[in-house]
Formats: structure tokens, C-alpha cells, sequence
């Protein structure tokens, strides 16, 4: 984060032709295992990564809010709160600070006027939940700014209403709730539907490996908002508000009442549940071959069960796979269709892993991968 604090103090300050009053940050997230799960009220596994979203914010003498995105050539938005706040049909990035506005609004948060500059170095369109960052890091800086306290889970709360209710995207809470809640050095099993957390260490012989596909996620959004509305019709027919209440031994009766690709749908939900279980077990007790099972049989559900895997994807695992053996564990993360894979090796294999993939990678696919070495990281604070 070194470089992108004094790049956001003199964006702010050339823009805006003042200092900044607070800083807020945010980390992105890699979910470890549990692949939508999370809006079926179930449980998921993932740390906040140590890439940053930073929001810095200013008091206006009005009630407008003009915002300054750093990472997208300088564009600016600008809007007012005392009128109805609008969709802005050609900068995405905006409607997440509106989006942002509306929900804390709705909660009833004294807001008004400010200025407010964006930065990051979360990878966009990755799966790495940059949008979430953003929204939790500026949730974060108009509490800050305006003196209204705001637990973090409730920071999350807003960041995934904007999300639902205004940007569109039907996204479960975890992405947030990382962001909002992470701790250094640990993954956290979040539980979906009661919002308990449960610190989980990852142990110090592993080393936390991300790999950008660099394929484009143009299908992202519909074909995640397609699979939860497949995962509600699944549980609106066994009469059930969510997937979390089905077991799987009501499912395997039932299943041939489902429509097949649904029975899919389904059946990847409640196998994954039980694999985030048997991976904090597994992580609690060092046994690394066991994590490189349950992360194996994850990424394979997500190829041939919820389908969101890509050609590109399957090869990326196949390399990383190959190298950790039975010494880590490797699959796809985030919402599909692209975006990264998270590996989980012993350290020693790095090098290794990291030859592996700039050689092969390329060959098999044509397109050139982005690696990340990283480390489980705190989640929002106030910078200053």
C-alpha cells in the first residue's frame, strides 16, 4: 500500500485543491473454498488479501458529492443527495459510491456534501472483489467523515445493498464481509446466514498463491445472477427458504424431481458446504493432502456441477495442480467465468509453481498470466 497512499494525498489534493481529512482502506479477498454458497445462507473460507482499496473523502460546504477515480484516467462523477439519486448508464465504477449513498441514506445516516478520490491496486474483473473493497472502504470513510459509528459487519451490510439494490449484481455477503472483517495472518469461515466468524490459521509452511487468468469475465454478472435464481427455484421446491436447510440425503431421494441442471446447481452447493467444514478441519490439524482433496473436488464441482469453469481456467489448475501434488491445493475462485485461480502450496514448491506457469500457461492458451504472492491481511481501517 506504500505507493498508493501519497498517490491518492496529491490526486486529492490537485483535484480537489485541498488535504484529504480521512483515508480509509479496504483489502480485497480470495475465497479459499465455498463457491456460492454464500447467498444460499451456507459457509464459505476466505482472507482479505493485501491489496488495497483507498478512499479519501473531505467535507463540502453544499450537498453534493463529486467524486475523483483515480484508476479510470481521472473520470469524475458528481451528485447531489437532496435529489433522487440516479444509475449512471456509462461509468460503472460510479454507481458503487451511489449505490453506496443510497444505502446508508436508507439506514437513516446523516450525509452530507463531500469530496471524495479513489484508488486501489485490488485487480479489476479478477474475482478478487475489488467492487467490494471500494464499497466497504467508502462506507468506511463517510462514517469517519460524518462521525456515524458503524460496526463492520453492518459496513458490509451496506456495501452488499448497494451491490443488490443499485448496481444490480445479486452478490452474497462474503465478498464484503472479508473486506470488513479480515485478519492478518488467518482465513475466517464465515457462516452465511448468522454472520458468526471463525478465525482459522493457515499453517506457516503454506504460501498463498493467486493467478490471474487474464481471460475477460464478459458473462460474470448474468450467469451469476442465472445460478442463484436456479439455486432459489431448488429450494423454493423442497419449500425451503435457502439451500443451507436441505440436506443431502433429502436431496439424494429427491433429486430426479429437479429439473437436471438445477439438480447440478444443487448438488455443488451442498457437497461445497461440507468441504469449507472439512478444510478448516483439515487446515487445524496440517493436513495438506487433505486440503489439496477438498480443494480438488471443489474445483471439479465448479467445472462439471455449476459450470463456471473456462478452458483457460481448467488448464491454470492442471499446471498449479501438477506442482503441488498432494502438497497444497489449487482451484478456481471468485464467481467464474474466468478471473483467478488460488493456490495453496508448500513454500518450497513456489519457484516452482511460479516456472511452471509462465512456461505452460501461455503455450496452452495464448494468453500471459498475472501472479500474486501474497498473505492473508487485515480488514478496513482508518488510515488516517
Amino acid at each position: 500500500m506504500s505507493e498508493l497512499l501519497p498517490a491518492i494525498e496529491l490526486g486529492f489534493r490537485e483535484h480537489f485543491g485541498s488535504k484529504a481529512v480521512h483515508i480509509t482502506r479496504a483489502p480485497g479477498r480470495v475465497n479459499l473454498i465455498g463457491e456460492h454458497t454464500d447467498y444460499n445462507d451456507g459457509f464459505v473460507l476466505p482472507c482479505a488479501v493485501e491489496y488495497h482499496t483507498l478512499v479519501a473523502i473531505s467535507p463540502r460546504d453544499d450537498r453534493e458529492v463529486h467524486t475523483l477515480a483515480l484508476d479510470w484516467d481521472g473520470q469524475t462523477d458528481s451528485f447531489s443527495l437532496d435529489s433522487s439519486i440516479a444509475f449512471h448508464e456509462t461509468q460503472m465504477w460510479s454507481n458503487y459510491v451511489r449505490g453506496v449513498c443510497v444505502e446508508m441514506l436508507a439506514r437513516g445516516h446523516q450525509l452530507s456534501g463531500c469530496n471524495i478520490a479513489i484508488t486501489g491496486n485490488v485487480p479489476q474483473g479478477a474475482g478478487l472483489s475489488s467492487s467490494a473493497a471500494l464499497e466497504v472502504a467508502l462506507a468506511s470513510a463517510m462514517a469517519a467523515q460524518f462521525g456515524v459509528e458503524i460496526a463492520p459487519v453492518d459496513l458490509a451490510l451496506i456495501g452488499q445493498a448497494a451491490e443488490n439494490n443499485f448496481v444490480g449484481c445479486a452478490c452474497g455477503i462474503m465478498d464484503q464481509l472479508i473486506s470488513a472483517t479480515g485478519r492478518e495472518h488467518f482465513a475466517v469461515a464465515i457462516d452465511c446466514r448468522d454472520l458468526s466468524l471463525t478465525p482459522q490459521a493457515i499453517p506457516s509452511s503454506l504460501a498463498l498463491m493467486i493467478v490471474n487468468s487474464n481471460v475477460q469475465r464478459g458473462l460474470v454478472d448474468s450467469e451469476y445472477n442465472t445460478r442463484r435464481q436456479q439455486c432459489e427455484a431448488a429450494a423454493a421446491h423442497f419449500g425451503l427458504s435457502s439451500l443451507r436447510d436441505l440436506t443431502l440425503a433429502e436431496f439424494n431421494k429427491r433429486e430426479q424431481e429437479l429439473d437436471p441442471v438445477v439438480a447440478k446447481r444443487t448438488r455443488h452447493v451442498l457437497e461445497e458446504n461440507q468441504r469449507v467444514h472439512d478444510t478448516q478441519i483439515a487446515l487445524a490439524s496440517n493436513d495438506i493432502a487433505a486440503v489439496s482433496a477438498l480443494m480438488k473436488a471443489s474445483h471439479n464441482s465448479m467445472r462439471d456441477l455449476f459450470e463456471i469453469t473456462t478452458p483457460q481456467i481448467d488448464s491454470l489448475v492442471g499446471i498449479l495442480a501438477g506442482v503441488a501434488g498432494e502438497h497444497g491445493g489449487v482451484r478456481m475462485t471468485g464467481g467464474g467465468f474466468g478471473g483467478c485461480v488460488v493456490a495453496l502450496l508448500a513454500k518450497e514448491r513456489v519457484a516452482t509453481a511460479i516456472e511452471a506457469v509462465e512456461s505452460q500457461y501461455h503455450v496452452q492458451t495464448g494468453l500471459d498470466p498475472t501472479i500474486y504472492l501474497t498473505r492473508p491481511s487485515a480488514g478496513v481501517s482508518l488510515v488516517r
